[in-house]
């Protein structure tokens, strides 16, 4: 669906995006509406407000709803499928040992943002973070306290690779628009996220756990441990190998799709080959997921439960994230009635030239088109396609595209709110309101962003 022509200038419009984010806070925090029902409440209010036709409305609302339920319904149910069974067979428990002893009880969460930093180089965001919830709710019930002490730090970086590391989608489209090379932008993007990781994310995250208690609750995959045949199978754990290598599956193939990717945008292989579209479909993050939970059901499940019980702990484990998905897919409805309305586009014409530096100029831009509509992906793609024709006459070498490309990175990241789907998924997978998602998911992301925009600035200003 096209963007509408704005009938407003953007002072106007974002006036209407303010009071639309303002009046969503306070139906769910003040008036305690359910989340589903005000960010479609506010949704239908915002495109009547903007000036949307009647008519067109209702494919307006479903435009970011199905494109964002799409993306992360099959995900977020195979996702807890599988960490279902990982949980009931004790193969969390296994990993979640494994690392401790690696680690030591005291580095947990580093050991836990370590194993998602390696984890989050080919997955996805959401996908990572799903398959991840049974190792971290093993560990933070082990040793109590916050769950956030836990969570942030795998989050965060699984966060960070997404936001930052070719073959992830944002990094390669911008590197593509403004004409970065992605190879450099690979080998500068991995440290920079890890440093950011570090400061941005584990260090902060230690001063929230702190200040911020979130009990450890576990129930958006139906930990139901009172069937018999559940407690011997927790008692006949598989191998660390068997876990480790279930976890790397999905690794493995999401990295054909993410890989042949990159490759085939550098002209590297033909995407139009057969064995190239075979690899792709089987690294699409859904399939993948599919394999890997079949491979969960016959390596983890039937050697240790019947089929019917496993049928029984899959009913357990969707019935709660229903409320998760289509809390989701509201928050990316509400996001792309923002995006439809031409906010966007309308900040984009007036801060194209912005008379400063071109990597702080990216960055803003960036940032303001992300909190005014809320999704990383369209902040990255506008924002290098707006200063692409700068780029071009300002005649920079590799590492500064590859650069820019990072700060571009940055301000897409940053601020994440009730306007970004993602935003909706960390909360409500951990247990947090509103209030406490924005105190603790919003902060962290826009330290993350801001430690990745310093130290690019930092490497800009001495090249």
């Amino acid at each position: 669906m096209e963007p509408i022509d704005p009938a407003y200038g953007t002072a106007v419009l974002l006036l209407i995006a303010a009071a639309s984010v303002a009046l969503l806070l306070v139906l769910i925090i003040v008036v305690k509406l359910h989340a589903f029902v005000a960010l479609v409440l506010v949704s239908v209010v915002t495109a009547v407000a903007v000036g949307f036709d009647p008519a067109e409305i209702p494919d307006a609302l479903l435009f970011g709803f199905a494109d964002t339920l799409g993306s992360v319904a099959l995900l977020v149910a195979f996702g807890v499928m599988l960490g279902r069974l990982l949980e009931v067979t004790g193969g969390a428990q296994v990993l979640a040992d494994r690392l401790i002893s690696r680690f030591g009880e005291k580095r947990a969460p580093l050991a836990l943002g370590v194993a998602s930093l390696l984890f989050g180089f080919p997955i996805f965001f959401d996908a990572g973070l799903v398959v991840f919830l049974p190792v971290i709710f093993t560990v933070a019930r082990r040793f109590g306290g916050s769950v956030l002490a836990y969570a942030l730090p795998s989050a965060g970086a699984f966060a960070a690779m997404h936001a930052v590391v070719p073959p992830h989608p944002g990094p390669v489209a911008a590197a593509e628009q403004i004409g970065a090379d992605i190879g450099l932008t690979l080998v500068l993007g991995v440290p920079i996220a890890v440093l950011a990781w570090y400061v941005g994310v584990l260090l902060v995250s230690r001063v929230m756990a702190a200040r911020v208690h979130v009990a450890v609750t576990d129930a958006v995959l139906g930990q139901v441990m009172s069937a018999e045949e559940d407690e011997d199978a927790g008692r006949r754990p598989p191998s660390f190998a068997t876990v480790l290598a279930l976890l790397l599956l999905p690794m493995v193939l999401i990295s054909f799709d993410t890989v042949l990717a990159t490759l085939a945008s550098a002209d590297v292989v033909d995407e139009e080959a057969g064995w190239v579209a075979a690899l792709s479909l089987l690294g699409q993050t859904s399939v993948a997921l599919l394999l890997t939970v079949l491979a969960a059901i016959v390596v983890l499940g039937r050697p240790r439960v019947s089929m019917a019980r496993i049928s029984e702990l899959f009913d357990q484990a969707l019935g709660p994230v229903c409320s998760i998905i289509l809390i989701t897919g509201a928050g990316g409805m509400f996001g792309g009635i923002l995006e439809l309305s031409g906010i966007g586009a309308a900040l984009s014409g007036s801060l194209s030239d912005l008379g400063f530096s071109l990597i702080v100029q990216a960055f803003v831009i960036a940032t303001l088109l992300r909190v005014a509509q809320g999704s990383a992906t369209v902040a990255i793609t506008t924002t290098a396609g707006l200063i692409a024709a700068s780029v071009d006459e300002a005649n920079l070498g590799d590492l500064q595209l590859t650069l820019l490309v990072v700060a571009i990175a940055a301000g897409a990241t940053v601020l994440s709110h009730v306007n970004d789907s993602g935003f909706w998924l960390v909360g409500r997978f951990f247990g947090m309101d509103v209030p406490t998602t924005l105190k603790t998911w919003t902060v962290l992301e826009t330290t993350l962003g801001l430690s990745v925009f310093a130290i690019a600035l930092g490497i800009w200003v001495v090249v």
